[in-house]
C-alpha cells in the first residue's frame, strides 16, 4: 500500500457490476461513500467502475490498493453466479476463500434449514479477512488489508459503512465555502478564479454553473483543510470578482 505522501488520507471506490455499466442500475453509493469519508477526513481520490469480469476486478483492485490508503468496493457479493467479488479479492491478495463459520451460523439461524449452494456462496471470505457488520439484512461484508468489501444495494451498503469508519485512520477534515455569482457567465469569472487558484495552489477551487428560469451564474466552491487560508482566499476571490465588474456576489451555505 503506497498511500499519500503529503499527509492526506486517501481512498478509492471500486464499483463492480455489469448493471451499472449498462445503465440498468443508477449508482448512488459513490456519493454516499464520499460524504461519509469526508466527515472522517479521508479524501475520496478516485472511483472506477468495472464489469463482472474477475481479471478486470483484480487488476483494478491491485492498482487502487497500491496507490491509496483505503479501497471500498461495492457490489458482487450476492448469491448468483456473477457475484464474483469475493473470488476476485482473494485472487488479488493471493489467498484462498473459506466459508466463514460466523456467517454460516448467522444464515442457518435465520433460515433454519440446510443452506443451499447459492446461500453458501455469500459465506465465503478470503483467508485473513475480517467481517464488516451488516445491520440491515443478509450476510456481512468483509475487510482484508486496506480493502473493504461492501454490498451494492444502497441501503445495505450504508449500513455496512457504519462498521467501517472506526477502522480508518482519519485526517484533517476538508472545509468548503461557496460563493454564489448571479448574472455573470464563466467567461467573466474565469480570470479572477484562476488568479486566486494560482495564489493558493494547495486549495481546491471549482466553478459549477447553473441555469434556469430564475437566471444564471455559478457557484464557486473553495475547499481546504486550513480554515484560515480558506477565509483569506474567499475574501481575495470576492475582491477580485468586484474588481472584474461582477457585483452580484454573496456567500451561501454549502449544499
Amino acid at each position: 500500500m503506497a498511500g499519500s505522501t503529503d499527509g492526506r488520507v486517501t481512498a478509492a471506490v471500486l464499483i463492480i457490476g455489469d448493471e451499472i455499466l449498462s445503465g440498468r442500475t443508477q449508482d448512488t453509493n459513490l456519493r454516499d461513500i464520499a460524504r461519509y469519508l469526508g466527515v472522517l477526513g479521508v479524501d475520496l481520490a478516485e472511483a472506477r467502475t468495472v464489469p463482472d469480469v474477475q481479471d478486470e476486478i483484480v487488476a483494478a483492485l491491485n492498482a487502487l490498493r497500491e496507490r491509496y490508503d483505503y479501497v471500498v468496493t461495492t457490489g458482487g457479493i450476492g448469491p448468483t453466479h456473477d457475484d464474483i467479488t469475493a473470488d476476485a479479492v482473494a485472487a488479488a491478495f493471493g489467498v484462498e476463500l473459506i466459508e466463514h463459520p460466523e456467517i454460516i451460523a448467522m444464515m442457518t439461524a435465520r433460515w433454519g434449514v440446510e443452506l443451499n449452494a447459492a446461500r453458501r456462496r455469500m459465506a465465503r471470505v478470503p483467508v485473513g479477512g475480517e467481517l464488516v457488520k451488516n445491520p440491515v439484512q443478509g450476510p456481512p461484508g468483509f475487510t482484508i488489508g486496506n480493502v473493504f468489501v461492501l454490498a451494492g444495494v444502497p441501503t445495505i451498503m450504508r449500513g455496512m459503512l457504519e462498521d467501517v469508519g472506526w477502522r480508518l485512520r482519519g485526517g484533517a477534515v476538508t472545509v468548503a465555502r461557496t460563493v454564489r455569482v448571479e448574472g455573470s457567465g464563466e467567461g467573466v469569472i474565469a480570470a479572477p478564479l484562476e488568479a486566486v487558484a494560482k495564489a493558493h495552489p494547495d486549495m481546491s477551487l471549482g466553478s459549477y454553473p447553473f441555469f434556469g428560469g430564475g437566471g444564471y451564474g455559478s457557484n464557486l466552491v473553495l475547499r481546504s483543510r486550513d480554515p484560515e487560508e480558506l477565509a483569506r482566499a474567499l475574501d481575495e476571490l470576492v475582491a477580485a470578482l468586484h474588481e472584474a465588474g461582477v457585483t452580484d456576489v454573496r456567500e451561501v451555505e454549502n449544499a
